[in-house]
């Protein structure tokens, strides 16, 4: 077994998924799948029972790409908090509970949270920006016009 340690994990063992190599400098190790590797075990972390540890935490806001100011922002509070409970791991119950419920939601493709996720992470972004609305038939729809980025977002 192998012992997945990215980003500070310490509770994190791996059966198979892996390939080790020997170089000149060492034992290498790759992932033939990173990303359902990390999504697994982000599934894993937002069930698991317990609090969350600092390390967990921060491993599943990076899985997110929220920055600690865009998730202080969402919890009223600000990004040194956000940062203070990663490296002490003493994470507010609410904070916990809401990085599972956003993480595993996003993942069961629920729209409306991968909608308020992309929205959490524009929080950050500085530039000019246009909402563009039209209308088809008898919807209304908008679209978002990012300045440095020609091509218009729309939620899914």
């Amino acid at each position: 077994m192998l012992h997945f340690t990215d980003a500070g994990l310490r509770n994190v063992w791996l059966t198979n998924g892996y390939v080790e190599k020997e170089t000149p400098y060492g034992t290498a190790v790759s992932y033939p799948d990173l990303d359902g590797l990390i999504r697994t075990v982000c599934l894993a972390l937002a069930h698991k029972p317990g609090k969350l540890a600092g390390a967990e935490f921060r491993y599943l806001r990076n899985a997110l790409l929220l920055s600690q100011k865009s998730l202080g922002n969402l919890l009223g509070c600000t990004e040194q908090s956000v940062a203070k409970w990663e490296k002490q791991g003493r994470i507010p119950k609410a904070g916990d509970f809401l990085i599972r419920l956003i993480y595993t939601q996003k993942h069961d493709g629920m729209d409306s949270v991968a909608i308020a996720v992309d929205a959490l992470k524009a929080i950050d972004h500085v530039g000019n920006s246009r909402i563009i609305v039209s209308r088809t038939g008898d919807k209304w729809a908008w679209k978002l016009a990012v300045e440095g980025n020609e091509q218009l977002l729309e939620p899914a």
